[in-house]
């Protein structure tokens, strides 16, 4: 069976890959008493951010811009504290590849605009577009902190950066955290805090750079029509 955006999968997907900060309904959020006038939501609130802390946005905008390819080892804590691990391979602008070590079902494939979720074990396939899951920042053609997106918090310590941000048209979908090591930059982890509160953190380890990928790594999964 092959059906686009089911309950079971979608949810599967946003605890699973840690990736998927998919639209709340408008009723969620009105109940939760963050939406305004007209269906619109407050404005979130951004950190307050030193002259210091805006040099290191600055740092992680161009490192996140300078990474052509990408290719490492991860493992996924979830919000029930499972652990997974698989690989992922990213190549910006557009493209990222999660698979995940078995016996985990799962895959995920970003191209094309879109993000397909695979869940071999329930025969389900999972579309939905890039630009409304945390990939959108991360695989954009040009990474930027401000703008559609606001960044909520900001620290720096013990040799790591972390910034957290929301998107600025719809806070209440959640919020992605990135965190880097400081000497020299390079991206940690990332995690996924969803609008239910439940958070999921993926980390890095054994990443390589500028490496070449072969084309067919990006390939989508067959889609629902």
């Amino acid at each position: 069976m092959k059906t686009a955006l089911p309950v079971l999968s979608l949810r599967r997907f946003m605890l699973a890959v840690s990736l998927a900060a998919v639209t709340v309904p408008v009723a969620v959020h009105a109940q939760q008493g963050q939406m305004s006038v007209a269906g619109q939501e407050n404005a979130p609130a951004a950190a307050s951010l030193t002259a210091s802390d805006k040099a290191w946005l600055t740092r992680i905008e161009q490192t996140l811009n300078g990474i052509t390819t990408l290719k490492a080892r991860m493992q996924q804590l979830d919000a029930e504290d499972k652990r997974t691990t698989g690989t992922v391979w990213m190549q910006r602008p557009g493209k990222m590849r999660l698979a995940y070590d078995a016996p985990t079902p799962l895959l995920l494939v970003a191209n094309d605009g879109k993000v397909v979720f695979r869940d071999n074990q329930l025969d389900q396939t999972t579309v939905i577009p890039m630009d409304r899951t945390p990939l959108g920042l991360l695989l954009r053609d040009k990474v930027s902190l401000s703008g559609d997106v606001t960044v909520t918090g900001f620290s720096h310590e013990n040799g790591l950066v972390e910034v957290s941000v929301v998107r600025t048209s719809a806070p209440g979908d959640g919020s992605l955290t990135l965190v880097f090591y400081d000497k020299p930059l390079a991206l940690r982890s990332w995690s996924v805090l969803d609008a239910q509160g439940r958070e999921t953190r993926v980390t890095l380890f054994d990443t390589h750079t500028g490496v070449a990928i072969p084309a067919d790594t990006f390939t989508l999964p067959a889609q629902p029509e």
